[in-house]
């Protein structure tokens, strides 16, 4: 499914909103305000009319649309150089992650 990420876990699908839900670490990512209002795709299943479950973190079910291009959502510590897929502290060095649009995961 494909639309503009909205506050409150709501996308703004051409079909109409959609209400998201998802593991933990994915509404991590739905939270973020650097991710709300970028058009994205997101793969789930739709459990409910108006509504899509996302797959689990570990499936790489988000994906941000930015120039024609289909890119992973990842966040990024300069300092350790890891990466991860939810927004939040480095569990190294303890300074927040960056988002990181990356045309592949690995």
């Amino acid at each position: 499914m494909r639309g503009k990420l909205l506050a409150g876990q709501l996308l703004e699908a051409a079909s109409g909103p959609v209400r998201l839900s998802g593991d933990e670490p994915t509404r991590g990512v739905l939270n973020d305000p650097r991710v709300i209002g970028l058009e994205l795709e997101l793969i789930g299943q739709s459990r409910a009319p108006g509504s899509l479950e996302i797959d689990p973190i570990h499936k790489k079910a988000l994906y941000a649309l930015k120039d024609g291009k289909r890119l992973f959502v990842t966040y990024w510590c300069d300092i350790c150089s890891i990466r991860t897929y939810t927004p939040g502290q480095c569990w190294c060095c303890q300074e927040q992650t960056e988002l990181d649009l990356r045309e592949r995961y690995d």
